[in-house]
């Protein structure tokens, strides 16, 4: 692992070239399950706008999507962006980029931001940029959700165990996350936050 390099998007567009769900989002019975404990995770019934920061191919875009009256879901991926469109094409109210966070970040407040399976391809760097970012586009009462696989990849900078505990550290006293769940799986976890 290298925590002083975040995972180039070449990286990305190359996994999805060789296969185009290389992480079997469709079909693992391990990503149903998972899907389904982060959408229960999260509190309201619905939200006025929401952030996703990683959708890839749009499996729980997909899900997210009813829970949304606006979802701006993003990727490093073209071939991704492309795929998961075309799966969310009955879903008017999300919309698609392609962005590099948190080289790019969009400027609106948000009332909710969802991070799954994306922090470890940061950098330790990029990823205290990109908490600062969130918290700064959080809305006052606005809902951060994270879920994160936890055994260790070689490829990757981080752990999903260290990005959780990093965003931890913002939920102290005086911080300005607090947290509201936490639930911790043989292979993931999930933490809620709330801006405080």
């Amino acid at each position: 692992m290298k925590p002083s390099q975040t995972l180039p998007t070449d990286y990305f567009d190359d996994m999805y070239k060789q296969h185009d769900d290389p992480w079997n989002f469709k079909t693992s019975e391990y990503e149903r399950e998972k899907y389904k404990a982060t959408i229960a995770a999260l509190p309201k019934a619905k939200y006025e706008n929401v952030f996703e920061i990683g959708c890839s191919i749009g499996v729980l875009t997909e899900r997210l999507a009813p829970k949304c009256h606006s979802l701006l879901s993003v990727d490093v991926s073209v071939i991704a962006i492309e795929q998961a469109r075309k799966r969310l094409s009955a879903y008017p109210q999300v919309r698609f980029k392609k962005m590099e966070i948190p080289k790019e970040f969009p400027e609106e407040l948000f009332d909710c931001i969802i991070m799954s399976e994306v922090g470890y391809y940061l950098s330790i760097e990029d990823l205290t940029i990109t908490q600062q970012l969130i918290v700064e586009h959080l809305s006052p009462g606005a809902h951060l959700l994270m879920v994160h696989w936890t055994p260790i990849v070689h490829d990757y900078p981080l752990t999903g165990d260290q990005v959780h505990e990093s965003f931890l550290r913002l939920s102290e006293t005086g911080k300005p996350l607090k947290l509201l769940f936490e639930k911790r799986e043989e292979k993931y976890r999930i933490n809620l936050f709330e801006k405080v």
